[in-house]
């Protein structure tokens, strides 16, 4: 399908590629996908976004500072307590069994590509998520709709806006949102025809 894609649109993916390996992500999400058409959007889709408020920087700050969040704060610790989960407890729990430094290794480290082990490099290959997979499929859907004979950058984000998940909703502002950006997409499209 990549070979479908137009210049814009592959680097955008590229840009999406590189913007997941910035964030230290383990599967590149739908948002990583927005985020990288955000970063090489053309001036015409740029436009649109920024009149809307959102912007490759905007975007990126999001996810780094959703990266770095405490993965369960008090309201999830609340949360569990109301049903009979004491947060603090388990996790006593998990360092008294495990060691002081259990959560730190929690992680595992990523492992290098075919190409990064052959060269020796520290290249990591960082998989597409379900999500991010079902946008591009739904990108190609959108540029045959439209009877494109290439996906572009803006078939790509028409892909993403028709399968937003929770996460993208909210680095755009929300529903509303959604269903204006697609149609301010759809207008951009109808002009340039």
């Amino acid at each position: 399908m990549f070979e479908k894609f137009g210049k814009n649109a592959r680097a955008a993916v590229i840009a999406t590629q590189e913007q997941a390996k910035l964030l230290g992500v383990e599967r590149i999400g739908q948002e990583h996908l927005l985020l990288g058409v955000l970063a090489e959007a053309e001036p015409d889709l740029a436009a649109v976004f920024t009149a809307r408020g959102v912007t490759a920087d905007s975007a990126r700050a999001t996810l780094a500072q959703r990266a770095t969040a405490t993965p369960l704060g008090t309201d999830d610790a609340e949360a569990l307590r109301s049903i009979g989960i004491d947060l603090d407890a388990v996790q006593a729990s998990v360092a008294e069994n495990f060691g002081a430094d259990a959560w730190d290794r929690a992680e595992p480290e990523p492992k290098r590509g075919v190409f990064g082990r052959l060269l020796g490099a520290n290249w990591v290959h960082i998989p597409f998520s379900t999500d991010a997979k079902k946008s591009l499929e739904l990108a190609l859907r959108e540029a045959i709709l439209r009877k494109d004979r290439e996906i572009s950058s803006t078939h790509l984000v028409l892909g993403i806006l028709r399968a937003a998940q929770p996460t993208t909703v909210d680095l755009l502002g929300g529903h509303d949102a959604v269903s204006g950006l697609r149609a301010d997409i759809h207008g951009m499209l109808d002009r340039a025809a």
